[in-house]
């Protein structure tokens, strides 16, 4: 099998960006299909209407019903062919994305990917992630190709609530781990091939982008401001981790995450913060060097990702649910078969287990 790895076309992260949409996207067609919130919408449509202004781009926007489901991508289909529009723009968040990519691709049309948020490293992945119209995990939907334009305004991505970032280092974290457990397992990446060493370099720097500057960005997004640590975690979560997961592979991480949806106390949790603690949770699977697992919860405590059952809403542990949480993360259609040795379901339940109990320590030490 080939070694591959996969990008969009053209990365374009800077301040004041999102008013050159029009004319960035002018490359691949004239009239721009724009699926995203109502509330995002008010943000966005001014700066967008003003890099319009000189240019023969038409804009039609459309609003996003919630759920990156089979539903709503047939309808935002539909819904696009009626406009007559021949390039589908996803503004917004992780599910606004993955609809726009899926909606694109069934009606064979470019897509371009504007987030105004930093919480998930779905912008720059040829992967949809598709759940039930009750949101519940229901598959993944690989693509033939990543987006052919992600554009980040970091202006508006700074004024984003800080969760919003924080949920997205949360996603980001797990990709070194995840991209190493794919290589020690020789296992596929998500784009039909094996690892290269670009993508397990930029998994392994966006690890270290974070540690690095993760907690002073929290900081400064909390007071409304982008600095360069802000610009760098940006950055890292969107373009390295999206970069890094897809071509570097998927592993435990995201399969626990997958299982944890499951459970309706975590639906109030973003994804990345789910992500977070399934990172933990695959360290523990491995037997990880005790220096790492403390790291890693050292960075989930001090930027506010959980490291407990309890973080994700799970007051009361009842052990048939955290087995139904662990046989879903064995499915065979899902990632942790990535793993270098054989996982189930036992071993996910006391992994699970194990990093809760880690985490309430740790928690407490601090």
């Amino acid at each position: 099998m080939a070694a591959i790895i996969g990008s969009p076309s053209r990365y374009i992260q800077g301040k004041g960006e999102l008013k050159n949409l029009c004319s960035h996207a002018a490359n691949y067609g004239k009239s721009l299909f724009v699926l995203t919130s109502p509330s995002g919408k008010k943000r966005v449509e001014p700066a967008i209407s003003e890099g319009q202004k000189g240019t023969e781009t038409a804009v039609v926007y459309e609003a996003f019903n919630g759920e990156c489901c089979m539903t709503e991508i047939n309808r935002v289909a539909a819904a696009c062919r009626a406009a007559n529009c021949d390039v589908i723009v996803g503004v917004g968040g992780g599910k606004i994305h993955d609809t726009a990519k899926a909606a694109a691709y069934y009606l064979g049309v470019p897509v371009v990917i504007v987030p105004t948020i930093a919480s998930t490293d779905a912008p720059c992945s040829a992967l949809s992630v598709i759940y039930t119209d009750e949101g519940v995990f229901e598959r993944y939907l690989f693509l033939p190709s990543s987006p052919n334009m992600v554009l980040v305004d970091t202006d508006v991505v700074s004024r984003a609530p800080a969760r919003l970032l924080i949920s997205g280092m949360g996603d980001a974290l797990a990709t070194y781990f995840e991209a190493r457990a794919c290589q020690r397992s020789n296992a596929g990446n998500c784009v039909g091939g094996k690892q290269t060493l670009a993508a397990m370099s930029l998994a392994k720097l966006c690890y270290d982008t974070l540690l690095e500057n993760g907690v002073s960005a929290m900081l400064a997004v909390e007071n409304k401001v982008c600095t360069k640590s802000v610009e760098n975690v940006i950055e890292a979560n969107t373009y390295l981790s999206g970069i890094g997961f897809e071509s570097g592979g998927l592993a435990g991480a995201h399969a626990i995450h997958n299982g944890l949806t499951a459970v309706e106390e975590t639906h109030s949790l973003y994804h990345g913060e789910k992500v977070a603690f399934g990172t933990l949770v695959q360290l523990v699977l491995e037997n990880a060097d005790t220096e790492e697992i403390e790291t890693v919860i050292d960075f989930c405590i001090s930027v506010g990702l959980p490291v407990t059952l309890a973080g994700l809403g799970i007051k009361e542990v009842k052990e048939e649910q955290i087995m139904e949480v662990a046989k879903l993360a064995c499915s065979p259609d899902d990632t942790l078969g990535n793993m270098p040795f054989e996982v189930t379901p036992e071993d996910v339940y006391a992994a699970i287990m194990g990093a809760d109990a880690l985490g309430r320590y740790y928690t407490e030490e601090m």
